[in-house]
């Protein structure tokens, strides 16, 4: 997006043009993001829970000695399982380096999770499973170039208008088709060749047919199979024991046999097909297992990492792409690293002292209805828990019950604010806050400030580091720019890498100011850069980076540049078949 001046004291907001995410389109929230950058409702000075019970107006000194002393009485009571940070796909990826640094690599506990794992945790197991990372394997432009596009548990008329108008050019200019499979007839649906008003929870069901009826046709990609995959015969059994053929699919599935034949015959016959998901498939007690069921589909027949195919994850969070890449999630470690000895020997190398070795709880488990919150420090950032997460009444009853609670926001009043935290941080809103998100396709934009904070409020990174500072870690903390930042999460996701790990922002980790500020949007993995200006190509454009597979893996094609994906392992798991890999 572009901001400018409206010359009546407000701010006009249009798409950018250059940008290869939207070409200068906007949904209807990004257009309408200048109307609300006036003041009313924001939080503007640190606030402390005074003796009477009300918050009252505080300095940020106080405020931030308020929230150490705490930590460090949580720390000697309970240990470093007793904090928890939960945080949000509303956070830079420098905000969320530095708050998964803290937890994790000084405080030495795997708590802090984010709202992502509400949108996109099945979709990042699936990924693992297949490819051994959370590598997404498509772009954006595979929607213009593909013949079909499937879209299962997905409205991306109202979710991802810009994406769903991409589709529907290719539709009218190209002829492609589209399919909806959706228990419900959205507004996505108007726009599609084939409804598929399928049973509530049977995707699962309908991707196992479709690997089936793609066998029985002999529609597969024989020589991907043998070169890049593993466990296919276990797969397929396993596929074959689910939906057997089109007359048990329909009948689990609740729709015409004729509608089911139609839609794996035109996938069986098109070569360049892109299957889109999102929350209705992620948010799902089998999630994990739908999204292993669409990727085998895609790997059986070698559809994938070209142009115009392949299986894509829309992101349900602005910056959720992002919070993976530096840990965000419970089970992770940054640099999309798990929790392995040899990566926790690896994230911990820059002195860390208390670098947690094993996973922390995930955000949606966390209240027990009989416990309430196993925490009694948690730091709620740029999130509302208390209406997003399940057993919303619980949550807001444990909230009440802590040794210690902070939120940090840009906002004065929210449930969560309401469920009386200790300590509340004015946080930067979005126009104030300068730095880098990821999107879905894997690309990273930068997002520089064009309004000062308004009165005391800071950006989250500063909050973190300043805590971190009087916990002792001033140090591993001494942050004065977001770019330092970013620097040392393109250094760690290069550091011990040797092409060993598709996310890789190694040839970036000596960029400067200047160079950081100019930064052009880019996807990874880059390899070597060279500091980039605002130019239509990619800094990385041209480069190539090591494979990581048997020479006889073909190569995946991504925007001038390649890069072999790791062996792939199909095999059957309980609900549906699925995928598990190899980096």
């Amino acid at each position: 997006m572009l901001s400018s001046p409206d010359g009546n004291g407000g701010t006009n907001i249009t798409g950018d043009p250059e940008h290869p995410a939207n070409f200068g389109r906007l949904c209807s929230k990004g257009s309408a993001l200048g109307e609300t950058l006036g003041f009313d409702g924001r939080l503007l000075h640190p606030m402390m829970r005074a003796g009477a019970g009300l918050l009252e107006q505080t300095s940020w000194d106080a405020a931030l000695d308020r929230v150490a002393r705490g930590f460090r009485e949580v720390l000697d009571r309970h240990g470093p399982d007793a904090i928890a940070f939960y945080v949000s796909g509303q956070l830079l990826t420098e905000d969320y380096y530095v708050a998964n640094k803290l937890m994790k690599g000084f405080l030495g506990s795997g708590n802090i999770d984010t709202n992502s794992r509400l949108c996109m945790s099945s979709s990042v197991a699936g990924h693992k499973r297949a490819f051994g990372a959370d590598t997404v394997p498509g772009c954006y432009e595979d929607l213009d170039q593909a013949d079909l596009l499937v879209l299962t548990g997905s409205n991306a008329a109202w979710c991802h208008p810009v994406l769903h108008q991409r589709m529907v050019t290719n539709r009218r200019e190209r002829n492609a088709r589209i399919v909806v499979i959706d228990p419900r007839r959205t507004a996505t649906a108007e726009d599609a060749d084939l409804v598929l008003l399928i049973a509530p929870g049977t995707d699962g069901v309908l991707f196992s047919g479709l690997f089936t009826h793609l066998a029985a046709h002999e529609r597969l990609d024989r020589d991907f199979i043998r070169d890049c995959t593993s466990g296919f015969a276990a797969a397929l059994a396993r596929a074959r024991d689910i939906a057997p053929d089109p007359e048990a699919v329909a009948a689990t599935c609740g729709i015409a046999v004729k509608d089911v034949i139609t839609f794996f015959d035109w996938f069986r016959v098109t070569e360049k097909v892109v299957t889109l998901y999102s929350q209705g498939v992620n948010q799902s007690v089998q999630g994990t297992d739908k999204v292993n069921a669409i990727i085998n589909c895609h790997l059986a027949t070698g559809r994938i990492g070209r142009s115009g195919m392949g299986p894509f994850s829309l992101t349900g969070q602005p910056n959720a792409m992002g919070g993976r890449e530096v840990g965000g999630l419970a089970n992770q470690l940054a640099a999309h690293m798990d929790f392995e000895p040899e990566s926790v020997d690896r994230s911990g190398a820059s002195g860390r002292p208390g670098h947690g070795n094993r996973p922390g709880p995930e955000s949606h488990g966390s209240v027990r209805c009989d416990r309430g919150w196993p925490h009694q420090g948690p730091v709620v950032m740029a999130t509302n828990p208390a209406v997003s997460l399940p057993r919303a009444d619980a949550m807001r009853a444990a909230l009440r019950k802590l040794d210690l609670f902070v939120v940090s926001d840009a906002v004065a009043s929210n449930d969560t604010i309401a469920s009386e935290p200790h300590v509340l941080l004015p946080a930067a809103a979005w126009g104030e806050k300068d730095g880098t998100v990821t999107n879905s396709e894997r690309r990273i934009s930068r997002q520089r400030a064009f309004l000062v904070p308004p009165a005391e409020a800071k950006p989250d990174w500063w909050i973190v580091c300043e805590v971190a500072k009087r916990l002792g870690f001033g140090k591993a903390f001494g942050y004065r720019y977001p770019y330092e930042i970013f620097r040392e999460h393109a250094a760690l996701s290069g550091f011990e890498n040797d092409g060993s790990r598709d996310f890789d922002l190694g040839g970036l980790d000596t960029v400067s100011p200047n160079a950081y500020n100019a930064l052009a949007p880019v996807q990874w993995p880059p390899p070597a850069m060279t500091p980039p200006g605002r130019s239509g190509s990619s800094p990385m454009a041209g480069s190539t980076r090591p494979a990581a597979a048997p020479a006889s893996c073909p190569s995946i094609r991504r925007n001038s540049r390649s890069f072999a994906p790791g062996p792939i392992l199909i095999s059957s798991i309980r609900g549906a078949c699925a995928i598990t890999g190899t980096a």
